[in-house]
């Protein structure tokens, strides 16, 4: 039978995953999950990209607040 632990994980359980990761509630059950099983690779893309869009939400919300208190 097809175990569904010993598969690697899917684009949306890495997304989660690091997701959870950077607030700091990555479950050990995932966690163990991700480094049997995971490719690095998906995770420092998924990874750099996620601190990206969080760090270019970050400065658009920065700038509407400013623009906003007339400043």
């Amino acid at each position: 039978m097809d175990d569904p632990d010993n598969n690697p994980p899917t684009f949306w359980q890495v997304l989660h995953s690091v997701m959870a990761a950077a607030f700091g509630v990555q479950s050990a059950k995932n966690r163990t999950r991700d480094f049997t099983h995971g490719k690095p690779s998906q995770f420092l893309i998924l990874g750099l990209l996620f601190t990206g869009v969080f760090a270019l939400t970050l400065y658009a919300i920065v700038r509407l607040v400013l623009h906003l208190s007339g400043v």
